[in-house]
């Protein structure tokens, strides 16, 4: 059974910042910003099925966090209005690993703390080679049913995950999509 604290092993930390200027055109009221932290680390399950994924997830789960979610808010540099989380399995893991780390409240409180949200966070898990892209649901962090918020990131790390490795990640917004303006949720069923 894995011990109470059991080593995080990190292999490296990426850091994305992507801003957007203008859209289809239209120059935007403020730059559009989203920051992405992955960190590729070595997969603390073993390689052999194990039934109890909960245990290390919870023992291992606020540090891992800790990685991610306070540096992806302090690389964004402005207040977080969406925000989103993934995990990116090596080919010798399973998608449950990912899921395991990445669905525990210890791990996604210390990134919704640091945001200043509410809301689930919501994720986008999956098993891949060394350089596979992953795409990252982002949501409003008080009211997942505000639609200018929701959007798509995509992040790849070249080299990662390797067989054996996780890349978790984080990714904020400082604002909904680029030119929204779809109706308030539910106005197109409203009498």
């Amino acid at each position: 059974m894995a011990s109470a604290h059991p080593e995080i092993q990190v292999r490296k930390i990426v850091e994305y910042v992507e801003e957007t200027r203008t859209e289809h055109g239209r120059p935007l009221d403020r730059p559009h910003r989203v920051a992405i932290v992955g960190a590729v680390i070595a997969n603390p399950y073993p390689a052999e099925y194990v039934q109890d994924l909960v245990t290390l997830a919870d023992a291992v789960g606020e540090r891992v966090g800790a990685l991610v979610g306070p540096r992806c808010v302090e690389l964004l540099g402005e207040e977080v209005e969406a925000f989103g989380k993934a995990a990116l399995v090596g080919l010798d893991g399973e998608v449950e690993h990912g899921s395991a780390l990445i669905h525990n409240l210890r791990f996604g409180n210390v990134f919704r703390d640091a945001a200043k949200g509410t809301e689930l966070l919501p994720a986008a898990e999956k098993v891949g080679a060394a350089g596979a892209p992953i795409d990252i649901p982002l949501k409003h962090k008080l009211d997942a049913k505000t639609r200018s918020h929701h959007q798509t990131v995509t992040f790849q790390v070249p080299g990662a995950p390797l067989p054996r490795e996780i890349v978790v990640i984080c990714a904020a917004a400082n604002a909904g999509r680029p030119l929204a303006r779809l109706a308030a949720f539910g106005a197109e069923v409203a009498s």
